[in-house]
């Protein structure tokens, strides 16, 4: 359950992502918010880890950075200006089944009863929940979340065949900043010079950065390495539930029954899939020591 303790930190920070990324944000650079969130985190956990990728890693670092960081944050943050709070965060919810089934082909693990009734209900409960009849729901943001939500399931599952031969906090920080590496050029052809940012979205870029890229994702891929992918993607349930509770408390979007229901059910789906006490161990390659024995004297800065 500490593992689950854990990974339950990246989806929150993700959920509360949303919110801060709509309200704060410059609107009109999605390239430069993507880069500007991803290459500060890269370059943190690389200082606290100071480890360089070896062999494969040069490359897999690639694919991860472009799948999990350069594709996946263009598009959250497109989806993110162009959705309400709760809808953007809602649509990822259906990654569960994405990651359930990839991780079939690409790691060998097969769903189990729980985990698929999981993903049924928590997927009832996102239906619930985006189905309000609400106006002005924008189809391209909707497009560009589903697309961040199949790319990073990909991604993620990739990560977790990969991540036995690499320190979760390295090949974390490799992903980031080679993501950050690449976007950066491609915001400057694109977008032109920066953007001017202003105090408070200075804030929300450190915000952003620290705990919704670099805390997040380092407890993400911990939990990929220590949980099924099928417990992990159920997790990430909480995003949505974050994202509605905070639109709702935050930015006064209305919360309805609907949704109240639709949130309920999400919660059952996650509790459904959470891992059997007294099971056998999931990962045999797997440390028995928590993340935090890996760095012991860098990891609690982050």
């Amino acid at each position: 359950m500490r593992w689950v303790a854990l990974t339950a930190v990246a989806p929150v920070a993700w959920g509360t992502n949303y919110f801060v990324t709509h309200e704060f944000l410059p609107p009109d650079s999605p390239l430069y918010g993507a880069a500007l969130r991803a290459l500060p985190a890269g370059l943190i956990l690389l200082a606290l880890c100071r480890q360089r990728p070896r062999g494969a890693w040069w490359w897999r670092s690639a694919v991860l950075g472009l799948l999990n960081v350069s594709v996946f944050f263009v598009l959250v943050y497109a989806a993110s200006q162009l959705l309400p709070t709760s809808i953007a965060s809602t649509v990822m919810a259906v990654s569960p089944l994405a990651m359930m089934l990839i991780a079939w082909s690409l790691v060998s693990e097969r769903p189990g009863v729980a985990h698929l009734a999981g993903a049924a209900i928590g997927l009832g409960g996102v239906c619930l929940m985006l189905l309000t009849g609400a106006e002005g729901v924008s189809m391209p943001g909707v497009l560009a979340s589903a697309a961040a939500m199949l790319v990073s399931s990909f991604g993620h599952i990739l990560a977790k065949r990969w991540s036995a031969d690499a320190d979760v906090l390295a090949s974390t920080a490799w992903q980031l900043t080679a993501g950050g590496l690449f976007l950066l050029p491609v915001a400057a052809a694109v977008e032109g010079p920066p953007p001017a940012l202003s105090t408070s979205a200075l804030l929300a870029f450190g915000y952003v950065a620290l705990v919704a890229t670099a805390l997040a994702f380092a407890a993400w891929f911990t939990g990929l390495r220590h949980l099924p992918a099928g417990t992990v993607g159920l997790i990430g349930l909480l995003n949505p539930v974050t994202g509605v509770l905070l639109g709702t408390a935050v930015a006064g979007e209305v919360l309805t029954v609907q949704q109240l229901c639709g949130l309920a059910l999400v919660l059952v789906g996650v509790v459904l899939g959470r891992p059997k006490r007294g099971g056998r161990r999931h990962n045999s390659q797997a440390p028995s020591h928590p993340v935090a024995d890996e760095c012991p004297a860098r990891v609690p800065s982050v």
